[in-house]
C-alpha cells in the first residue's frame, strides 16, 4: 500500500474532523474566488462602458446618479434638459462629439432610448441582422434583448411608460425591430434603440398638443476635442446653463471607493476562514498524530523511514486541502452562477460564469502552502518519534 493509500485511509476513518476541516478551506477559498472575480468583472465592465467619455449632460441633481443613468442605463435619470441649450453645447469649439439620449419608457424590462446611430458606432456595434432605422417607430435592438425577448427583424411590440412592466402601455403605436445587434459586452446589448423624434411621437400622443412645448433630452454624451476642454466645459455648464456636467472618470472612481470597501471587508472575512482552517488542519493532524502513535511506531519496525512516515501526515494534509479547494471552487462558481442570473435580471452589470481562471490556479497554490504548513510540526514530531519507547508504552 502507497503512502497516499495509507493517507487516504486515515482521513476516511475521521469522517467528522475532515469534514470541518474541508469546509473551514472551501468556505474561504470560495469566498475570496468569488469577490476576486466579481469585483474583476464589474471593473472591467464598468470600465468598457464609460470608455471614450468625457463628460455627461443632465439635469441638475446627484452626478453619479447621472453616470448610471445615462451611461450604465441602471438608475432613473435626474430629468430632462431643454433641446436647444443641448445642440447650443454640442457646437461648441471644445466639443468633438456628442450624442443624444431621450428615454422614459422600456419594454419587459429594457429600456427603450432615443438617440443617433453614433451611439451604436460608439459601443462598436456590428449588425447580425437588418440594419439601422430609416424611420419613426423602428428600432435596433441589443443582443441580450433579441435573445431573452424572442425579438427579430420585422417584430411589433408596445412600449410601456417607465422602467417596469406595470406602465401605462402605449397601445397606440408600435415599435417594429429593423436591426438585431452582435454581442458588444457593454450597455447596448441590452437596450432598445430608436430615433429621438420616436420618444418624442410616443409621448406626444399624451400630452396636451394646444401650445407647443420646447423639445426635451434626457442626457447628452459628449468628448472632448482637447483636454483644455476638462478645465473649462464642466464648469460653463455647471454655472451658465440649467444643466449639469458630470465626469464619469470621477464618479465611477468614487464608486469604485464605495464598492471596493465592501470588496475588501469580504476579501478579509475569506481570509480569516483560511487561516481558521489552517488552525483545523493543524491541531487535526496534531490530533491524529497523539493517537496514532502506536501506529506510526508500527510503520517504522515494518522498515518505514522517519522520511516516509513524516511524508504520511504532509500528503494527509495536501490531500485535505486539495479537496478543500476543489470544493471551494464549486461552490464559487455556484455562487458566480447565481450572481450572473441576479444580474442579468435585477441589475445593469452582467456578471459571467467561467471555467478554470489564473485566481483559481492562485488559489490552488495558496492551499498547498497552508496544508504544507500545517502539516511542518506534526511532520516534524512524526519524523523524531521513538520506536522503543512508544511500543513500550503502549
Amino acid at each position: 500500500m502507497s503512502l497516499f493509500q495509507i493517507a487516504w485511509a486515515n482521513l476516511r476513518s475521521n469522517p467528522l474532523s475532515t469534514f470541518l476541516s474541508v469546509l473551514l478551506l472551501s468556505l474561504g477559498v470560495a469566498t475570496i474566488l468569488f469577490v476576486l472575480e466579481v469585483s474583476k468583472q464589474l471593473t472591467d465592465g464598468l470600465g468598457k462602458d464609460i470608455r471614450g467619455i468625457d463628460m455627461v449632460v443632465g439635469a441638475k441633481g446627484s452626478p453619479l446618479q447621472l453616470i448610471l443613468s445615462a451611461v450604465y442605463q441602471m438608475d432613473n435619470p435626474t430629468g430632462n434638459i431643454p433641446l436647444e441649450e443641448a445642440e447650443k453645447l454640442s457646437k461648441h469649439p471644445l466639443v468633438k462629439s456628442s450624442i443624444p439620449l431621450a428615454y422614459g419608457d422600456s419594454y419587459k424590462g429594457f429600456r427603450i432610448v432615443g438617440t443617433d446611430s453614433s451611439y451604436i458606432e460608439h459601443y462598436e456595434g456590428v449588425f447580425n441582422d437588418g440594419a439601422v432605422w430609416q424611420k419613426d417607430l423602428e428600432v435596433v435592438v441589443g443582443y441580450k434583448v433579441a435573445t431573452e425577448l424572442s425579438l427579430v427583424v420585422g417584430s411589433h411590440f408596445h412600449g410601456s411608460h417607465g422602467f417596469d412592466d406595470h406602465g401605462h402601455v402605449h397601445e397606440e403605436d408600435a415599435y417594429q425591430v429593423s436591426g438585431v445587434l452582435e454581442p458588444t459586452g457593454s450597455v447596448i446589448d441590452r437596450l432598445i434603440l430608436s430615433n429621438v423624434s420616436s420618444v418624442w411621437g410616443i409621448h406626444g400622443n399624451h400630452e396636451d398638443d394646444s401650445e407647443e412645448t420646447p423639445k426635451e433630452i434626457t442626457a447628452m454624451l459628449i468628448k472632448y476635442k482637447s483636454p483644455m476642454a476638462m478645465m473649462q466645459l464642466p464648469r460653463l455648464v455647471n454655472q451658465r446653463t440649467s444643466m449639469q456636467a458630470a465626469l464619469p472618470a470621477i464618479e465611477i472612481n468614487r464608486l469604485y471607493g464605495l464598492l471596493g470597501a465592501g470588496f475588501q471587508t469580504v476579501q478579509i472575512i475569506g481570509l480569516v476562514m483560511l487561516i481558521v482552517s489552517a488552525i483545523s488542519v493543524f491541531i487535526s493532524l496534531l490530533s491524529s498524530l497523539k493517537e496514532r502513535r502506536f501506529e506510526l511506531a508500527l510503520l517504522r519496525s515494518l522498515g518505514g523511514s522517519p522520511v516516509q512516515i513524516s511524508s504520511l501526515l504532509i500528503f494527509e494534509s495536501l490531500i485535505l486541502c486539495l479537496i478543500g479547494w476543489f470544493v471551494g471552487v464549486l461552490f464559487s462558481k455556484g455562487a458566480i452562477w447565481l450572481a450572473a442570473n441576479y444580474s442579468n435580471q435585477e441589475i445593469g452589470f452582467s456578471i459571467s460564469n467561467s471555467v478554470l481562471n489564473t485566481n483559481d490556479m492562485l488559489m490552488l497554490g495558496v492551499a498547498m502552502l497552508i496544508g504544507l504548513l500545517a502539516s511542518i510540526l506534526p511532520a516534524v514530531q512524526a519524523y523524531g518519534t521513538n520506536i522503543s519507547k512508544t511500543l513500550r508504552s503502549d
